[in-house]
């Protein structure tokens, strides 16, 4: 069955999908967030807020931009959710709220829709031209790789895309609209594609099984460590020193500790199914955009 097939089955009756128990409203609330990719959603929508404040879009710049990707970020999880329904349920992912049957699958990708739609109007808020930066980003990004590209070798290639967009966003709705400078883009493509690796490698035994085969499952848990160590760490150096200007001892401290987070995420002792590795790379990426907060408008 194609991408495109699964997603309008998705829109079909119930009955094709684990019965959904009736909760009250409150509780479907709750299943939503959580289908939602809440960690990454949160992460992702923090850090832009933050280097939206630190470029000099000011607070209302920051809380608008920040909105925008909220809405973008929410999309990308309800749809990736939607998308994984059968196969969530066929790997027992009762942690998954549809394959646990708390909610129903036309909810979530109703909600995927309204909130890409949504993404539009709060994006132009930072400009037009930041706009079509984010928006493509999205939907180049998140929602192609959800729908077209997880199953093949290019499936890195949308959370590049996706993350690259993010600075561009920021420096294009700054007051001064500008393009970004390289290193910024290149540490959020990297970023990007090192949060792929780590947040494949749990899965990875289950997505063979049901057919799912992008460059992380070919590739193997081994190699999608080692690559996860190797990606992260080229955007520390990249943030590092590619910046114009003396590296001081704060941005090398930062620089070390995001070299251990990354080394401990990547360690061979954690179980494949550990979400650590994820959580590390979020660290990472922390310690990444707080050096790109401390270059505050030298991101443009």
């Amino acid at each position: 069955m194609s991408p495109h097939d699964r997603w309008r089955d998705y829109l079909a009756p119930v009955s094709l999908y684990p019965t959904a128990v009736p909760v009250r409203a409150t509780h479907r609330l709750s299943a939503l967030l959580r289908s939602c990719h809440p960690e990454p959603t949160i992460a992702v929508t923090v850090f832009v807020t933050a280097l939206s404040a630190a470029s000099g879009q000011g607070a209302g710049g920051a809380v608008a931009a920040g909105s925008a990707v909220l809405a973008g970020q929410l999309s990308i999880g309800w749809c990736n959710d939607a998308v994984d329904a059968v196969r969530d349920t066929a790997s027992g992912r009762r942690d998954k709220p549809l394959a646990g049957g708390a909610l129903r699958p036309r909810t979530v990708a109703v909600a995927a829709v309204l909130a890409l739609l949504l993404c539009v109007p709060l994006s132009l808020l930072s400009g037009v031209a930041a706009a079509a930066v984010h928006v493509t980003g999205v939907v180049a990004g998140g929602w192609a790789y959800n729908l077209v590209l997880k199953s093949t070798l290019l499936s890195p290639v949308p959370y590049a895309v996706g993350f690259a967009s993010l600075p561009a966003f920021v420096t294009l709705g700054a007051p001064t609209p500008a393009w970004p400078a390289w290193w910024a883009v290149v540490t959020s493509a990297l970023l990007g594609v090192g949060a792929h690796w780590v947040n494949a490698l749990p899965d990875i035994a289950d997505d063979l099984a049901t057919g799912v085969r992008g460059l992380p499952q070919r590739l193997g848990p081994v190699a999608c460590r080692r690559l996860t160590l190797v990606t992260l760490l080229a955007a520390v150096a990249v943030v590092t020193l590619g910046p114009p200007g003396e590296v001081r001892l704060p941005v090398w401290l930062c620089a070390t500790a995001a070299g251990c987070a990354a080394a401990a995420g990547a360690a061979p002792w954690w179980p494949t199914t550990s979400r650590w590795p994820f959580r590390a790379a979020i660290a990472v990426a922390a310690l990444a955009v707080a050096q790109l907060l401390s270059r505050g408008s030298a991101i443009a």
